[in-house]
């Protein structure tokens, strides 16, 4: 085997596809959700890809990501790596507060988009060397031929109220047409779970919460435990529940719940960190972030708090190399790896498999949105969910091909929208008039 092969082409895709009105404390999603898509070329003919969350920031960033990449063989990427990140400057608007109260104008400084360029080169050396990327990340390559994922359940507002260009649903009760139909109750929540494992195989279920009373979505998660008394049930508040309720709501439902996500944020001077660690003491119940544990600083803290045991480290937020680093240190610590997700296709799915491939110990089920995407796959063969897992695919790199025809589709869409910017606000006010953020108060609590 010669020199690993050197990267002689960078493009950058925006892309979007389509979206249903789903809720959560940041308000309504829109009819569509954006992503960046990252596809090198190397001089031996392979094609490289990765992904990324959507935005025009996110977009120039990674397009002043070239000539740090371009002539660099792909064994390389590490270096490729430290220099953007040497290059990078903080922006302005960056307070360092990351997703504690869920800002979502935030995100795109939590996120770390040179991980669609890590993604990409570790593809193609990961072909090169014919080898899977989960073998390339972590102390231990690969840890698990199979991975498990969750099923992701929310609350769907009723589209005919919001003038936008959702899709619709025929009324009946696949799955294609439910997650584009108005689904806020309990027992509306309990068939999508049940849609969800007869179409996916799905053993496990997370509920998004911050979006009716705190008591009212604890009957939703009631009745899911109910429904599947095997099942793993966790709800995730995104910090709108003060401490109080939240220890009110969840503490006699240790039977029910086998973790929750970020039930509390920042109150009374205090950070979501101490809060976190105030509630974890109250109930016992264990805790999952991905709010306030975004980066290394971040969780220096909330370990020593002890305010979480499950750290989603997202690759988006840690990078590949990051994720697994992660995995690594919270097997040796006794605490457990997972990862949370945006809307995403499926070029996300596949690395989301590669990287829990190479996680440690017993990992949590991995979060997905890629079931209220599917449909719109940007993969010449998409992967499949078989009881709720994803095997590794036996192929080199990802295991999966860009299908350069649907990127064009989907690149196509993008710049047909008039907004790039994700703005959960905007659907949300044909619902509430003049409604607002507000990370302490669901959004039907203002």
């Amino acid at each position: 085997m010669g020199k690993a092969p050197k990267v002689i082409e960078m493009a950058v895709y925006p892309v979007a596809g389509h979206d249903s009105p789903l809720l959560t404390l940041s308000g309504c999603h829109a009819p569509y959700f954006t992503r960046n898509i990252v596809v090198l070329k190397d001089d031996s003919g392979n094609l490289g890809i990765g992904e990324i969350h959507g935005g025009e920031h996110i977009t120039k960033q990674i397009e002043s990501y070239k000539p740090f990449v371009l002539g660099e063989r792909v064994s390389e990427y590490r270096k490729v790596l430290t220099n953007i990140r040497r290059s990078r400057e903080r922006a302005a608007q960056d307070t360092g507060e990351g997703l504690q109260q869920l800002n979502i104008s935030n995100l795109k400084f939590v996120v770390q988009s040179e991980a669609a360029v890590e993604c990409a080169m570790l593809d193609l050396l990961g072909k090169f060397l014919e080898l899977p990327v989960a073998a390339l990340l972590g102390e231990g390559g690969i840890q698990r031929d199979e991975v498990e994922f969750l099923g992701y359940l929310f609350y769907s507002a009723d589209s005919s109220k919001i003038d936008l260009p959702y899709e619709k649903g025929d009324g009946s009760d696949s799955w294609e047409s439910l997650r584009r139909t108005e689904m806020m109750t309990p027992e509306a929540i309990v068939k999508q779970a049940r849609v969800l494992k007869d179409k996916y195989g799905f053993n496990n279920f997370k509920l998004k919460g911050g979006v009716l009373a705190g008591a009212e979505e604890m009957k939703a998660v009631d009745a899911l435990k109910a429904a599947f008394p095997d099942a793993r049930i966790n709800i995730d508040p995104n910090g709108a529940w003060t401490l109080e309720e939240a220890v009110t709501l969840t503490q006699d439902r240790k039977n029910v719940l086998t973790y929750i996500e970020d039930p509390c944020g920042p109150e009374q001077g205090f950070s979501s960190r101490e809060i976190m660690a105030e509630y974890r003491d109250a109930t016992g119940i264990p805790v999952a972030t991905n709010m306030i544990a975004t980066n290394w600083r971040q969780f220096h803290h909330a370990a020593a708090l002890r305010s979480v045991n499950i750290v989603l480290a997202d690759p988006h937020f840690w990078t590949l190399n990051g994720s697994v680093r992660m995995a690594y240190l919270l097997n040796e610590w006794g605490m457990t790896w997972g990862s949370h997700s945006n809307n995403h296709f499926d070029i996300t799915l596949a690395t989301f498999v590669q990287v829990a491939a190479a996680a440690p110990g017993k990992i949590a089920p991995v979060d997905t949105h890629w079931i209220w995407q599917d449909g719109e796959s940007l993969l010449k063969e998409p992967l499949s969910f078989i009881d709720g897992k994803i095997k590794l695919p036996d192929k080199p790199g990802l295991g999966v091909e860009i299908d350069l025809d649907k990127l064009g589709k989907q690149n196509e869409l993008y710049h047909q929208m008039a907004f790039k910017d994700r703005d959960d606000t905007i659907a949300m006010q044909y619902l509430e008039k003049d409604w607002q953020f507000d990370p302490n108060r669901p959004v039907f609590c203002h």
